[in-house]
């Protein structure tokens, strides 16, 4: 009994304490490495001119908006990019990194940064909390129970399709309009479906997560990443887009390929599971084995139907309505009323359950919160820009091959650092198209190279959305990275392949 209690308190820490050591090295950063930043160039719809922030970060000059005023800057992006709202964030204008007095992150804004955080990720968060409360009261309805029975039942001997299927549509989500965050609904609802077929939590983690991660990794028409940063180099996105097609669908096969043989492993031997010494506690919190399976009738179906449809909605609205977390909350809080009023629940009853759902994400919002806080220590401390200006020097003047694979690396680490895809899309993508040009490759060597790094580095970057992914399912960040490393070798290896390939071929 002692022994195991000794092994409990020396378990792996916790998202929260993850996420914490990690704040502290960004903090740390900011003494060790110089503070500087690039201007900034932003288009004002209303004046019709530029607004370019020099890097003090406080004074602003204003230049017509026009061509010759880009090219006149070193701006290489056509001026239509701008008037038509393709670029709509702040891009870095190259040769104006300056360097400026530290501003070093002491204990106080350490501690202040996760409440900053919280209140800079309040829409993920809200969406976070009606979705927690929808899951609620589908789960005390018998909904979710009746369902995942049913679906059992039709996947009986054939349980590796869940996979296939799963991390094939994430995927392809993933590449076309970005999808991600949005992933975090689906956890509640497939997790137990996974289990049901007798497989473990981290194969649904897996499917979901990594799906996600290989469609965004190989961009194809996302605008998000391939278009804002093939627009941001100056080049249509449809450059390279060959390449990272064959990419996606090669990418997603091994990804599948390797989920399924470890799913398969611990299907015959569950005690060969990585989260072995949980499955009682996770069976416990999502099976509900305690209860008897409820009948699937017609008011369940309609409103695991009801659920489902709105997901069709929200992929509609992110992929053509230009949606983002308020839309996409408010669509599912209308969704969760009219669900509360075809439960049959009552009010009091509906309403209680769906808070509790909510109250049960609190510990996910919380993580969202302090993962946010690592930018902004690093933001606040000037490091983002420093950091990628030492990149540059890095590069300058390299064989091509060479430049490629380093410009790889480089953009893992930048992604650890700014894991928004749109973000280090604008920022970098001024600076690091144009040392394309000096060593003889096509500008969308780049653009690959900053999706691939990025991409690879968002399957264990826990400034991402893995630990929010994580603490949804109580499963520890030892016991995914023990899972993920080999295929991230793997898939590393492959985009390094794929981009010499785009290079010199």
């Amino acid at each position: 009994m002692n022994t195991q209690k000794q092994k409990k308190k020396r378990s792996f820490p916790t998202a929260y304490t993850v996420l914490f050591i990690v704040l502290i090295f960004a903090a740390i950063l900011t003494y060790t490495v110089p503070a500087g930043s690039y201007a900034k160039l932003l288009f004002d719809d209303s004046t019709e001119m530029f607004v370019v922030t020099l890097p003090d970060g406080e004074s602003t000059q204003e230049y017509p908006g026009t061509q010759a005023t880009l090219d006149e800057l070193g701006v290489k992006v056509d001026i239509s990019k701008f008037t038509d709202g393709s670029i709509y964030k702040a891009v870095a204008i190259p040769g104006t990194y300056e360097k400026l007095p530290s501003n070093p992150q002491g204990i106080f804004e350490i501690l202040k940064a996760p409440i900053e955080g919280l209140y800079d990720t309040v829409d993920i968060i809200m969406f976070v909390f009606i979705i927690g409360g929808i899951i609620g009261v589908l789960n005390s309805s018998g909904a979710f129970d009746a369902g995942f029975a049913s679906l059992s039942r039709m996947t009986k001997g054939k349980e590796y399709l869940l996979i296939v299927v799963v991390t094939f549509l994430i995927s392809l989500g993933g590449t076309t309009f970005g999808l991600a965050e949005e992933t975090i609904a689906l956890y509640p609802i497939l997790v137990p479906v996974f289990m049901v077929a007798g497989y473990d939590a981290i194969v649904c983690i897996a499917a979901l997560y990594m799906g996600s991660s290989i469609g965004t990794m190989f961009s194809t028409v996302n605008p998000f990443s391939s278009v804002i940063a093939s627009n941001a180099a100056g080049i249509s996105f449809t450059n390279g887009l060959m390449i990272r097609g064959v990419g996606l669908f090669i990418a997603t096969i091994i990804t599948i390929v390797y989920i399924v043989r470890y799913a398969e492993r611990i299907k015959k031997d569950p005690s060969k599971s990585l989260i072995f010494d949980q499955k009682d506690d996770i069976e416990k919190r999502f099976l509900h084995v305690d209860k008897e399976v409820p009948e699937f009738t017609f008011r369940r179906k309609l409103m695991i139907l009801l659920f489902a449809c709105t997901f069709g909605v929200m992929i509609w609205g992110v992929s053509s309505q230009d949606w983002w977390f308020k839309e996409m909350t408010t669509l599912f809080l209308a969704s969760g009323i009219v669900i509360c009023a075809i439960s049959g629940m009552g009010e009091k009853k509906a309403v209680g359950n769906f808070v509790a759902g909510s109250a049960d994400l609190v510990g996910v919002a919380l993580t969202i919160g302090v993962a946010r806080a690592v930018n902004i220590i690093m933001d606040n401390g000037l490091i983002s820009d420093s950091i990628l200006h030492g990149a540059t020097n890095i590069v300058t003047g390299m064989n091509g091959g060479v430049f490629s694979i380093l410009m790889l690396l480089i953009f893992c680490v930048l992604g650890f650092f700014i894991p928004s895809s749109s973000g280090l899309a604008v920022l970098s993508m001024p600076i690091m198209a144009p040392l394309a040009d000096t060593v003889g490759l096509p500008r969308d060597v780049i653009v690959s190279a900053y999706q691939y790094g990025q991409g690879l580095m968002a399957f264990i970057t826990p400034t991402g959305l893995i630990l929010v992914t994580l603490s949804m399912v109580d499963v520890t960040y030892d016991k995914w990275l023990k899972f993920i490393m080999p295929l991230m070798g793997i898939i590393g290896g492959f985009s390094a392949v794929m981009l010499l390939v785009q290079a010199f071929v």
